[in-house]
């Protein structure tokens, strides 16, 4: 994939991506957005036949956070270099899905697709856990995350031009492209029954009891905000009571976030996106500040 014609340009330092997009907040519906990438027929049938999600799930979260932090923080050098990665890597990820469709990992609409949900998750994580976005801010945010998905490789024709032509065409997504796949289910799954993260400090028996209440918040924030269209395709009950359940929860991540200094809620994403591009192995003279222009 090449991009289109506009300059190909990461986010900078404190502009709109740089501070919603990281925030805190967001990571709380991170399953719903994996949930809605796997829906989709290609990426489903991709993270089935190539991805070890379920043999290691941290370490698959780990890079794709890592991946993340470094295109929307890192500046312009290490997004390039990270999405020109990224590409190289889907490009084998091709084959034949279980119902006998061919499918390509790079399919544009695809990739969009995945694009899309983070988009949209940046958005609705401050809509859901705190007073979202203005109408302004939204639109600033989604034109700079326009050119994320060009750093990505994807041309212009594939974005939508404004927030108004992107919701249309995610809701038309939902409505007539995502489906129940063995990647869906996989998802749910592993949600319902997280393992245990890959270090000593985290003994057993403290991370069972830890793990039951985790996944059920974590099941209840990705059903409740899933589009109801696609929760009832997927076979997914919601009931009154998970409802208010859902409603309690997002009213006590709003007074806990009011405790945070706005900084400090995309401090961990910037310590990430740091790491990745400053941690030892890496060559001095590539090193950048985080969100430098070139």
């Amino acid at each position: 994939m090449a991009s289109g014609t506009s300059e190909v340009r990461a986010p900078r330092r404190a502009g709109p991506a740089w501070r919603y997009f990281g925030d805190i907040r967001n990571f709380l519906i991170s399953p719903q957005l994996l949930l809605l990438q796997v829906a989709h027929p290609v990426v489903g049938a991709g993270v089935q036949q190539h991805s070890d999600f379920r043999a290691e799930p941290w370490q698959r979260l780990w890079r794709t956070v890592s991946s993340l932090g470094t295109v929307v923080y890192g500046g312009q050098a290490a997004a390039t270099a990270e999405a020109e990665r990224l590409i190289g890597v889907h490009s084998a990820m091709k084959g034949t899905d279980d119902r006998g469709r061919r499918y390509h990992a790079l399919n544009p609409a695809a990739y969009h697709w995945v694009h899309a949900t983070l988009v949209r998750g940046g958005h609705d994580g401050h809509r859901i856990f705190g007073k979202g976005l203005s109408e302004t801010e939204t639109e600033a945010y989604y034109q700079e995350m326009r050119d994320v998905g060009r750093v990505w490789g994807l041309k212009d024709h594939h974005l939508p031009p404004d927030w108004a032509a992107f919701c249309a065409y995610y809701d038309a997504m939902v409505r007539d492209t995502l489906e129940l796949n063995r990647s869906v289910l996989d998802v749910l799954d592993e949600l319902g029954r997280p393992q245990k993260p890959p270090v000593r400090w985290i003994p057993a028996l403290l991370w069972r009891p830890f793990a039951a209440v985790a996944a059920h918040y974590a099941l209840l924030v990705t059903i409740g905000t899933l589009p109801p269209v696609l929760r009832e395709r997927l076979g997914l009950t919601w009931t009154g009571k998970q409802e208010r359940a859902l409603r309690r929860f997002v009213r006590l991540v709003r007074v806990l976030i009011a405790l945070v200094p706005p900084p400090l809620r995309i401090a961990g994403t910037l310590a990430i996106a740091y790491w990745n591009t400053h941690k030892p192995g890496t060559d001095p003279r590539a090193r950048r500040p985080l969100g430098a222009a070139a």
